[in-house]
């Protein structure tokens, strides 16, 4: 019986010996990026050139072990289907979406089985029906949001901190419907500010 145990344990560890070195032998499999960007090749050049240079931090390098698909829609937005189904077609890995609510959204309506990876910009991810909420996204897509407009009254707020004498703030921008947004709607701002930004917003 002892006998019969140390030869079955040989070859078992024959078999799995085996099957290392022919896993070992099988080349790895190039993982293919797909980058969606609003913009074009240049005006997204800083960005892709930061991803590149974290990529290769972790051993990921373009043309070696990673292949990345670049579609840009050169600021056209009818053209944000068509680019996340293309995508989608090439059988990317992970969809890295470099632009704002719509098209990631165009990515998320493109596939519901391929991670989908948003970069910042456009409004809360769970308002623009994104996620299902910020501490359980669900679905397909995740990444970094600005979050603009619930930043803009912390930053009134540690302004305020800042500098405890403060009684108006002005909008530098008033024309922009979406910061006049962050500084009137968040509850934190007193009266105060609130009428000298609506007083800016008319003079302007």
């Amino acid at each position: 019986m002892k006998k019969v145990g140390r030869s079955s344990i040989l070859v078992a560890a024959m078999l799995l010996a085996v099957a290392i070195i022919a896993e070992a032998q099988q080349p790895k499999k190039v993982q293919r990026i797909g980058y969606l960007g609003a913009t074009d090749a240049a005006g997204e050049s800083t960005r892709s050139e930061a991803i590149r240079l974290a990529l290769r931090e972790f051993g990921y390098i373009e043309g070696q072990n990673i292949a990345i698909e670049y579609r840009y829609s050169e600021g056209k937005v009818n053209r944000f289907p068509e680019l996340a189904a293309e995508l989608v077609r090439l059988k990317v890995d992970i969809i890295l979406v470099s632009g704002g609510d719509r098209l990631i959204l165009a990515a998320k309506n493109a596939t519901t089985t391929i991670p989908i990876v948003m970069t910042g910009g456009g409004l809360d991810p769970v308002e623009a029906g994104l996620v299902e909420s910020l501490a359980r996204p669900g679905g397909n897509v995740t990444g970094i949001t600005n979050l603009t407009g619930e930043l803009g009254g912390k930053r009134l707020e540690l302004l305020k901190e800042a500098v405890p004498k403060l009684a108006h703030v002005a909008v530098l921008d008033p024309a922009s419907r979406s910061s006049l947004r962050e500084v009137k709607e968040e509850p934190y701002h007193c009266p105060s500010f609130i009428r000298f930004v609506e007083a800016t917003s008319a003079k302007n």
